[in-house]
């Protein structure tokens, strides 16, 4: 189990991941988490670089009840842009962190997935998932990916 402590977000995230623009509807978004059982995506400009994130809570809360808006009319709001309803302040990873600090960050916020940033731009995602299944190979003694001891840093 020693083996996690030395696991890097690099060796686990997933590379090159979904991300959509501002502009993108929420229908779409609606059905890109459909599609992917995704639970959230970065939301990023054209050069890559991390805006926010669009969650299925930020979805929901389109629907919310207002006073503007007493019965959200479904139609309406889907066709509405990604940057109405975004998370704006995007918790991110760098390729470097080690796992370890990224499961204290996900326990304590209570957080699903991090966008992985380097050099201002979204290089993957890491997710519960990805951590858990490097608990488990850490469990059976499996060291970090050998092409990243080889070369002495994050896989990308």
């Amino acid at each position: 189990m020693y083996e996690f402590l030395d696991y890097l977000v690099g060796d686990v995230m997933t590379k090159s991941p979904i991300a959509v623009s501002p502009s993108t509807t929420l229908r779409a978004v609606a059905s890109l988490f459909e599609r992917h059982d995704f639970n959230g995506v970065p939301v990023v400009d054209e050069d890559q670089r991390l805006l926010g994130v669009m969650t299925k809570l930020d979805l929901l809360k389109a629907f919310r009840f207002t006073d503007e808006s007493l019965f959200p009319r479904y139609e309406e709001i889907m066709e509405r842009n990604v940057e109405t309803v975004m998370s704006r302040v995007a918790q991110s990873v760098e390729p470097t962190e080690h796992l370890t600090r990224v499961l204290e960050k996900m326990v304590d916020n209570g957080c699903k997935s991090f966008p992985v940033v380097e050099w201002d731009r979204v290089v993957g995602i890491v997710a519960r998932e990805d951590i858990l299944a490097a608990l488990e190979r850490a469990s059976r003694g499996e060291p970090v990916a050998k092409d990243r001891e080889d070369s002495g840093s994050a896989a990308n």
